[in-house]
């Protein structure tokens, strides 16, 4: 057998076999591998039990040359799984993926954005497929994964476990017996997702899973399992999945406000803090805030957050004026991303109107502009619920009819994520801060909905400006370098007009005709 080659940032995999038998080896006993680099550097990861005798580790190399590894088993008796040592080839990448040309993801150096390791700004523009990954057919999940590539889409986020909107995979499984406590861990359902969390990533897009779905329910794993219980299977996870290229999802969709944020400070830290490992942020209930609860948490890397599916004005509020326009300045500082803002074709709340895709781009751009940008997320109930028929996503009875995903999947808003994306890889959007100043009269703070976002790059050559309608913008330019051009661009076709060159301190504009739109200034000295 020849020598076993990886290319950087692929995965390398090793078996092993134990030769002792565990009443519940997912319980019972630990495996560990210390990877040495070329270099002299040594990284530990976690083993995990992959059913019967089995157990597998695998690996994420960084660096060329050849790596060796030794395990380590908490029971030295167990002669198939202590002290087994060996070595493999870290080659070059020749590929066109990105992820494998640039690297895993890290934050930047002012920790405002994400980057890959090669220093490359990553702009995340996520959509979610919350069941796609354990309702879908693998043949269904590469049609899927080619259309959201295509779209313009970066990251996929998904539920990694049976959960509230889940409560079985595509085999009408669970991920575990048991409520309180994991009785038997289902092995199967963990090998079913295997392939499909490998295609996130060979199709060019960045995993987010979630790990332990947290809304108060009698099912999902972060609501119901005890702290030993949850941190055990979200290390499981890790072990299992923390080889690819992805940013972990601690918990989805709960509560980790005050007295409860203690629980998830625990898990958090048991299975982060210390450890190598990837990024990793969490997704809270509809407009609640991670700040300060967990401001000094070092394993949280990303400050996660759902503006939720609300219309009215406190929603439009608590957007535009809330926490999100006014903590990124709290240090430590993190980049901010809204994991679920407007869903498209969702009902929308109180007034149980679909979210139609003027909305989802009113909350997409606002996102992005009210703190320093580092992306945002998508979704819409066909897809995230993988719908095959028109029906009601089970446990969600007020959120509307969920299209067929292959229907879900082509709405006119995710489309216009492509081109928000586009638009964004035009301009240095990692220089970007909120300047409100920009604008001498806010329309918002006389009608929320009208309300008008603005960033800029402190070197003054590069501003964004978002008006969610067509209205006169009163704008103070003293701060951009002249001479400077003016662009409208149209968020909803691939449409551009360009105002001028100017050298104005002041300028009122209005766009060319209605909708939203946004003004990009560029310096041109």
């Amino acid at each position: 057998m020849g020598l076993k080659t990886v290319h950087k940032w692929g995965i390398f995999e090793a078996e092993f076999k134990s030769s002792v038998n565990y009443t519940d080896p997912f319980k019972d006993v630990t495996l560990n591998c210390v990877f040495k680099s070329p270099s002299g550097r040594e990284v530990v990861v976690d083993g995990f039990w992959d059913g019967g005798s089995n157990w597998r580790v695998r690996f994420m190399p960084d660096e060329l040359g050849t790596w060796n590894y030794r395990t380590l088993c908490s029971n030295r008796g167990d002669e198939g799984l202590h002290d087994q040592t060996g070595f493999f080839e870290c080659i070059p990448y020749e590929g066109e993926n990105p992820l494998y040309i640039h690297g895993a993801l890290k934050l930047s150096d002012n920790r405002r954005y994400l980057i890959h390791a090669d220093g490359t700004p990553f702009f995340w523009l996520a959509d979610t497929a919350w069941n796609g990954i354990i309702r879908s057919t693998v043949v269904e999940w590469a049609e899927y994964l080619k259309i959201r590539r295509e779209q313009g889409f970066t990251a996929v986020q998904f539920v990694m476990t049976h959960w509230r909107g889940g409560s079985y995979d595509i085999e009408r499984e669970t991920a575990y017996e048991g409520k309180e406590k994991i009785i038997k861990l289902n092995v199967e359902f963990f090998k079913r997702i295997d392939v499909k969390f490998s295609m996130v990533n060979e199709y060019g897009l960045v995993a987010a899973p979630v790990l332990l779905w947290a809304i108060k329910d009698n099912i999902s794993p972060g609501a119901n399992l005890t702290d030993e219980d949850a941190t055990l299977l979200a290390c499981y996870l890790v072990a299992r999945y923390g080889a690819h290229i992805l940013l972990w999802i601690l918990a989805g969709d709960g509560d980790y406000r005050s007295e409860k944020a203690e629980r998830w400070k625990r898990i958090g830290r048991a299975v982060f803090q210390g450890k190598p490992r990837q990024l990793v942020t969490m997704h809270p209930a509809g407009k609640h805030w991670l700040l300060p609860e967990f401001l000094y948490e070092g394993w949280m890397d990303v400050v996660g957050y759902q503006s939720g599916h609300g219309v009215c004005e406190d929603d439009l509020k608590w957007l535009c004026f809330g926490p999100p326009s006014r903590d990124w300045r709290l240090e430590p500082v993190r980049p901010f991303i809204n994991l679920e803002p407007n869903y498209e074709d969702h009902l929308a709340y109180r007034i149980f109107k679909p979210i139609n895709a003027h909305m989802v781009r009113r909350a997409v751009y606002w996102s992005l502009l009210l703190a320093p940008p580092a992306g945002v997320s998508y979704g819409t109930n066909g897809v995230w619920y993988w719908a095959r028929k028109p029906e009601i996503p089970v446990n969600h009875p007020h959120i509307g009819v969920a299209k067929p995903w292959r229907e879900a999947v082509r709405l006119s808003g995710a489309w216009h994520m492509g081109r928000l994306k586009r638009i964004f890889s035009k301009i240095p959007w990692w220089t970007l801060y909120p300047d409100p100043e920009i604008l001498l009269e806010q329309p918002g703070f006389k009608n929320v909905e009208m309300f008008v976002a603005a960033c800029r790059s402190r070197n003054g050559e590069t501003a964004v400006i978002y008006t969610p309608e067509m209205q006169p913008l009163n704008l103070n330019l003293s701060s951009i370098k002249k001479p400077f051009e003016a662009i409208w661009v149209n968020p909803r076709r691939e449409e551009e007009a360009k105002i001028g060159v100017f050298i104005d301190n002041n300028l009122n504009l209005i766009p060319p005709e209605p909708g939203d739109w946004l003004l990009i200034i560029k310096s041109i000295s």
